[in-house]
């Protein structure tokens, strides 16, 4: 593992934690059983988008790296590999924790050059993934962004935000909050194979109505519609029913793409579970991590269909985390910090 790489000293002001930062820890408890945590301290924690990204939004905050809801198509997983940490079982089991991520955030929002712009969370990995139930960053890092009225959104699969329902409300009073959960299908079988970690996709919609009944908005990123295995009509309409049931704000799809090492993971699972299928998957993405198109757009179609004939509508740009438009306040972060984004 090339942490020192990483931290202070030869690797000079882009290194990402300070010398001597990191600390090992493996929980032997039923729920964190498999896990190992390498908490470290962490020398930025607000990061810019790269410039091409599709995202509406140019600013993140990660305080964790791996994620033990081991979606099989995650597409954060190549980020494993700058540590040299496996990226397919290690990225589900070996996680990172920035356990100063609250103190860290609190003394970038109040730099002189920082001006309020947007902060999004879980757009690399799951905030709300299960060691948040044992580190309990998150509440920190809302009353951060609450104590400074800095705009922000959070996607997740975890029912842990529940947990933080009151800081939400308050933040939601001083700025704009937007809250996204992500399901995207609500067939149990194949959430057990490529979701083995998160809660259940009716879980998640339950924590969708008890947000939208506590007037936080929450719509839902109905993500990944998988080809051939969670794209039949009968599997887009059950999933945007029981959207439209759960009081969601708005619901949008997002086709599975698969990036270079997310992409060699999901294979070898597809080839393990559903080896009639490889060939059609190398045709599809024969031109690289998106699905063609024409595919994308068909899935669009059909669910904004849905979505209008079961009273939800799809979200503008930006609408399901209530993000700024192009005038948005905007400000610059860390040097040198990057972060991937969702598309």
């Amino acid at each position: 593992m090339r942490w020192e790489n990483l931290t202070e000293g030869p690797a000079g002001p882009a290194a990402l934690f300070g010398a001597g930062a990191v600390v090992t820890r493996t929980i032997d408890t039923p729920e964190f059983l498999g896990i190992t945590f390498h908490e470290v301290r962490a020398r930025s924690i607000v990061n810019r988008v790269p410039g091409a990204s599709r995202m509406p939004f140019e600013w993140t905050v990660n305080p964790y790296r791996g994620c033990s809801h081991a979606c099989v198509y995650c597409f954060a997983r190549k980020t494993h590999g700058y540590l040299d940490l496996d990226t397919g079982l290690g990225f589900d089991s070996q996680i990172v924790v920035k356990t100063n991520a609250p103190e860290l955030l609190r003394r970038e929002l109040a730099a002189p050059r920082w001006t309020g712009a947007h902060i999004a969370m879980g757009t690399n990995v799951d905030c709300y993934q299960r060691a948040e139930g044992r580190y309990r960053l998150m509440p920190g890092i809302i009353e951060a962004l609450r104590d400074r009225a800095n705009p922000f959104s959070i996607l997740t699969k975890g029912t842990l935000i529940l947990r933080d329902l009151p800081l939400l409300r308050e933040a939601a009073e001083v700025t704009e909050v937007g809250i996204s959960v992500s399901v995207g299908f609500t067939d149990t079988a194949l959430w057990r194979t490529v979701e083995p970690g998160t809660p259940s996709p009716a879980a998640r919609l339950n924590a969708v109505r008890t947000l939208t009944d506590a007037g936080i908005e929450c719509g839902v990123l109905m993500a990944p519609v998988i080809p051939f295995l969670g794209d039949s009509p009968a599997q887009l309409r059950a999933t945007v029913r029981a959207v439209a049931e759960s009081g969601a704000t708005s619901v949008t799809p997002l086709v599975l793409h698969l990036r270079p090492g997310a992409r060699e993971w999901f294979t070898a699972w597809l080839g393990e579970h559903h080896p009639h299928l490889v060939e059609r998957y190398e045709r599809m993405y024969a031109g690289g991590s998106y699905a063609p198109t024409w595919y994308q757009r068909m899935i669009t179609r059909q669910v904004h269909e849905l979505a209008a004939e079961f009273g939800i509508g799809p979200a503008r740009r930006g609408a399901a985390r209530r993000i700024a438009g192009p005038g948005r306040p905007d400000g610059p972060g860390p040097a040198g910090a990057t972060q991937l984004t969702l598309l």
